[in-house]
């Protein structure tokens, strides 16, 4: 059974709000909410972990139930305490998960913030995860892209053919992602940025396909209006 980890713990100081992004509401629902739907829509996703503060869990499961038809709200299997850094959410929800999916199975990893993800990205990534290690959606740079080594000068020019930027959902083979994961522990794993970047420390293969611009976080006021007007 594939399971979905959706990340709904952060506190979206960046926009200015009094309430965490990811509980505003575009229109009638909230933005979690937008995420759960279209997540919850996909056949092949068997269950849902939510991670989120415990204060926000009852909000979650109403909102949820009222937007959803029953059957596709009982996907939703249950909640996993936020963590220090986002990894170390993921790493309670993988735990928490534990004995209702396979080590072969895959778990789909995306941001509650990314509400205009699609069924086709989100169905891509789970298939060529079942090909590989993992998978994951990425877009080409579209600027010519320097490196600095002390954010000051300019000490080199990349390839920018070679270069893409990372969107979600990011997807796993359940077992190995798990293991790549707690082999960081205690230290090493408060220094991930990103979901695909313990898979490739430990060497799992990680697919990539093209991206989907429509597919963006929710950081900003301009990106709430933008996905309002959407």
């Amino acid at each position: 059974m594939n399971v979905a980890i959706i990340l709904s713990g952060g506190k979206g100081l960046r926009m200015k709000s009094k309430i965490p992004k990811q509980y505003l509401r575009a229109g009638e629902r909230m933005i979690v909410t937008d995420t759960l739907s279209r997540i919850a829509g996909l056949p092949e996703i068997g269950l849902i972990q939510i991670v989120a503060d415990e204060s926000w869990r009852r909000d979650i499961e109403e909102d949820f139930s009222a937007a959803v038809l029953s059957g596709l709200f009982e996907k939703l299997n249950g909640f996993s305490k936020p963590g220090e850094t986002r990894q170390l959410s993921i790493l309670n929800a993988l735990r928490d998960i534990r004995g209702k999916i396979a080590d072969e199975d895959i778990v789909l990893i995306h941001d509650a913030v990314r509400p205009s993800v699609s069924e086709e990205q989100l169905r891509l990534c789970l298939v060529l995860a079942e090909g590989s290690d993992g998978a994951m959606p990425v877009l080409p740079m579209k600027d010519t892209v320097y490196l600095s080594e002390d954010g000051k000068k300019v000490t080199g020019l990349l390839d920018r053919s070679k270069v893409y930027a990372g969107q979600a959902p990011e997807a796993f083979k359940y077992g190995k992602y798990l293991h790549a994961v707690e082999s960081l522990l205690p230290d090493r794993i408060r220094a991930i940025n990103g979901s695909s970047e313990p898979a490739l420390l430990s060497g799992m293969n990680i697919s990539i396909f093209e991206g989907d611009e429509s597919n963006f976080k929710i950081t900003t006021l301009s990106d709430l209006e933008r996905y309002k007007n959407l």
